[in-house]
């Protein structure tokens, strides 16, 4: 029997790996959603990999491997060999199979360049089954982590990252694209930690005023401020002997910056009118899709939440993982009736050769959408649900005999296909209008920063349009009544809640906070 640490594979059948890179194939869609995520490494550069109905044979750690053993792939072997400088060519069969690489159907042998394989192949057989070709730098491992889904090598280092540090007490900065999982991987810290029986308490510094930053975080004494008629508790004594998350941290006003730095050195602070230290024991977590060195931010603070780092990686940089977080998010919308069936072929292969700029939760509201409009009998449009962004391009194609010649030709163009679109032409605020805004903060789940990612403008510039726009309300705005049923009918899920009142979610969760009707 192979262990969680061994190989899926025979070639690799001894402890952890630790060559180079090894070409690997990874099931992206199959009509059997139970082997989506399975895998078969290959380490061998000499071998070249023959895929059939029959061979190779695919696993998960522990388990026994399998053809992918469907009527639509043909029996005749598509052949993967390796070429010079890093190339690989891909050779249909001789059969009547369909064949796509990168969603484009081919009629000859492709070769792919390095830099495509870099991001990640994905190959089609018969219009029913994805795998994706792609490079591992570790052997797959069983080593989940709560919410932190993935078979790639960054995800299971990642996951083995986080285990590492939920042991300890020190503060960890957690880095990466909007929509990568940040909180997700806080929580995960949390819960696998010594103070998982304590509450992780979470902020958002982004919506956090400048003048009242302070109070929030550190309390205030009665008569601090005008309109302070009570003291208040503030989040690092609400943490104390817990987590507190510290989401958008480079956003944190700039006068705060070293009252953190003082409570991240000693554990003391003062409260706002207050005339003694206090002390805090919580664990700082911190998350940021910023590059804090080069900002106006304070460079102590900086190095004090450096003291454990973990990037999440963007979900374009590990593509043999959409299948398992698809197969996920249909697994969560089951109860209402979803099945993997309502999706067609050219749709998932759409979503497994998008870039997905959104990452994970873009990924999980399109599939949330289309699987609405496919319950409803409508056919979901990939183009339609993300808009006018390219997919991954398609990979240039040589014939089967290709001569050195044909073969360098091949290659220029195949360089030229993978070459990155050119950016998109940035708009001004007056081109967008109400059903854009509108459109950018539904896709990700209310919040400013994803929304604003979407558009290709400012975070300031999105308070602008939000401002502008007479449909999208403040969350003191809405009355207390109306909050309430809103919270009791999306089951105090905040995105759910935030779609329904038209309110940006991060704002929203602090007042609901605050008047009371979350904990």
């Amino acid at each position: 029997m192979l262990d969680s640490d061994h190989t899926l594979t025979s070639p690799l059948s001894g402890g952890p790996y630790a060559g180079p890179p090894i070409l690997a194939l990874t099931i992206l869609w199959h009509p059997d959603p139970a082997r989506i995520g399975e895998q078969y490494l290959e380490p061998d550069a000499d071998k070249a990999i023959e895929l059939s109905r029959f061979l190779p044979l695919f696993a998960r750690p522990g388990r026994d491997g399998l053809g992918l053993g469907h009527g639509g792939v043909s029996r005749q072997p598509l052949r993967l060999s390796r070429e010079e400088g890093g190339r690989l060519l891909v050779t249909p069969p001789d059969s009547r199979m369909a064949v796509d690489v990168n969603g484009v159907e081919t009629q000859g042998a492709t070769l792919l360049e390095p830099a495509q394989l870099d991001r990640g192949v994905v190959l089609g057989l018969g219009r029913c089954i994805l795998v994706c070709i792609h490079w591992t730098d570790r052997l797959p491992r069983d080593n989940p982590v709560p919410g932190l889904l993935g078979v790639s090598g960054a995800a299971i280092g990642v996951r083995e990252l986080i285990r590492t540090v939920a042991a300890t007490a020190l503060p960890v900065l957690l880095l990466g694209e909007t929509g990568t999982g940040k909180e997700v991987a806080a929580r995960a810290i949390h819960a696998l930690g010594v103070r998982a029986h304590r509450p992780l308490v979470a902020v958002n510094m982004a919506v956090m005023n400048e003048g009242l930053a302070a109070a929030e975080l550190f309390g205030t004494t009665r008569g601090a401020y005008t309109g302070a008629s009570s003291a208040r508790t503030g989040l690092f004594a609400e943490a104390d002997g817990a987590t507190l998350f510290l989401d958008e941290i480079g956003n944190t006003p700039v006068n705060v910056q070293p009252m953190l730095l003082r409570v991240l050195e000693s554990g003391q602070y003062r409260v706002v009118g207050g005339d003694t230290d206090r002390s805090s024991s919580a664990r700082v977590i911190a998350a940021t899709d910023q590059d804090l060195s080069c900002q106006d931010f304070n460079q102590a603070l900086l190095r004090r939440l450096e003291r454990f780092v973990i990037v999440l990686p963007p979900l374009r940089a590990r593509r043999e993982d959409i299948g398992v977080l698809l197969v996920h998010a249909l697994d969560q919308a089951r109860e209402g009736g979803a099945q993997a069936s309502l999706l067609p072929f050219a749709f998932v292969s759409a979503c497994a050769n998008y870039d997905w700029p959104g990452n994970v939760r873009q990924l999980a509201h399109v599939l949330a959408r289309a699987l609405l409009l496919a319950q409803a009998g409508q056919l979901p449009l990939f183009e339609a649900l993300v808009g006018t962004r390219k997919p991954v391009a398609p990979a240039a194609s040589a014939p089967p005999a290709a001569t050195a010649a044909t073969a360098a030709t091949a290659a220029t163009a195949a360089t030229a296909a993978a070459a990155p679109a050119p950016p998109f032409k940035r708009r001004a605020l007056d081109e967008f209008s109400g059903d854009d805004v509108v459109a950018a903060l539904h896709n990700n789940g209310w919040q400013i920063q994803g929304a604003a990612a979407e558009l290709g403008i400012s975070r300031p510039s999105m308070y602008k349009l939000i401002e502008a726009h007479a449909g999208i309300r403040r969350p003191e705005q809405i009355g207390l009544d109306e909050l309430k049923q809103a919270v009791e009918n999306s089951g105090a899920d905040i995105e759910r809640c935030a779609a329904a009142l038209l309110t940006p979610a991060e704002g929203l969760r602090r007042h609901l906070r605050g008047v009371g009707l979350l904990p």
